[in-house]
């Protein structure tokens, strides 16, 4: 029966669209949201070559982690949270086989491949460039290597948003 998952239950909303779907669309949007905010700061890094970042860059971009990792709390745990329940969309729709196999399990590879760096290293490196505690090369090693994470972020996560839309 159209509209009826494998268990039985009607995950149809009452305009025809799919709630896992636009769930987990939203999710993803959400969350290039926020890397499009991080990499307006990030970019600041890509204008000087040399190893060490001029003082106000550092400056501006220090300052910004220090906002979003440590004075946002306890709003800065809703990304992790978006991070999670988007995660549990993915497996959802594969759980519910509405769409073709590859879309569940590619949004899921895809998000959850870019998800445990960001956790076990992007956070944490922005928080300690937040700090503004270390010498200024290191500081500009922690910026770069931020940069370069939100950059393959930012496209993992358009990839996921583009295979979400395909399903719609």
């Amino acid at each position: 029966m159209p509209g009826r998952a494998r268990n039985g239950l009607d995950w149809r909303t009452s305009q025809g669209g799919i709630v896992m779907h636009s769930f987990a669309a939203a999710g993803a949007g959400f969350l290039l949201a926020v890397l499009w905010f991080d990499l307006m700061f990030d970019v600041q890094t890509r204008k000087h070559a040399g190893d060490v970042l001029p003082p106000e860059i550092l400056t501006s971009i220090s300052n910004y982690y220090r906002r979003v990792t440590t004075d946002a709390y306890p709003m800065n745990r809703l990304i992790a949270v978006v991070m999670q329940l988007t995660l549990a969309a993915f497996c959802a729709e594969i759980v519910l086989g509405e769409y073709a196999w590859w879309i569940g399990w590619g949004s899921l590879l895809l998000a959850g491949s870019g998800f445990v760096p960001t956790m076990t290293r992007t956070v944490p490196n922005a928080r300690r460039l937040g700090s503004a505690q270390d010498p200024a090369e290191e500081q500009s090693r922690l910026a770069r290597a931020i940069c370069r994470d939100h950059m393959f972020s930012f496209a993992r996560m358009s990839c996921v948003l583009v295979l979400q839309l395909m399903a719609a």
